[in-house]
């Protein structure tokens, strides 16, 4: 068993004009991609296997991220399952002429440990440490069986 902060994940990167709408905020899909990859980073450095996204459970955008600021994305084994692993990341914007640091995003993703050949293998289980560890590793159990349940009755919504 390995605890939650082994394998954490802070990315930070810099929005560039290049990766704005016209208005000069993020693009989402953009966000979506460093999310992807953090995520991709935490359940790998767990479970010490290639790790691909089976799911993506919800992006809640908060506010636009505008060009020059940075984004910071923490990353977070929440809970380990059969073959599978739940992913939190949450994501924070820094104005650095300010120093204003605001929560701008969340998002829940699963991810499946594969073996040499590409099929799903198991994984080391998380041990929580701490209130904020714990209720996260809680909340993933719940929101698993939510997942379950809309994959039962065909939906994804």
């Amino acid at each position: 068993m390995a605890k939650v902060k082994e394998s954490q994940v802070n990315m930070t990167q810099l929005v560039l004009p290049n990766d704005t709408n016209r208005l000069g905020n993020l693009l989402g899909g953009q966000l979506m991609h460093w999310i992807d990859l953090a995520a991709a980073i935490a359940s790998s450095r767990h479970s010490k296997r290639v790790c691909v996204t089976a799911s993506v459970d919800e992006l809640n955008f908060l506010h636009p991220i505008r060009a020059g600021e940075v984004v910071i994305l923490k990353a977070s084994v929440n809970r380990v399952f059969r073959t599978s692993m739940e992913v939190g990341v949450k994501v924070f914007s820094e104005n650095l002429l300010t120093g204003t640091v605001q929560h701008a995003n969340s998002a829940y993703l699963t991810f499946v440990s594969i073996d040499d050949d590409g099929n799903p293998v198991s994984s080391s289980q998380v041990e929580p440490d701490g209130e904020e560890e714990i209720r996260r590793y809680e909340e993933a159990l719940r929101r698993r069986e939510e997942r379950l349940q809309r994959r039962k009755h065909g939906s994804r919504s």
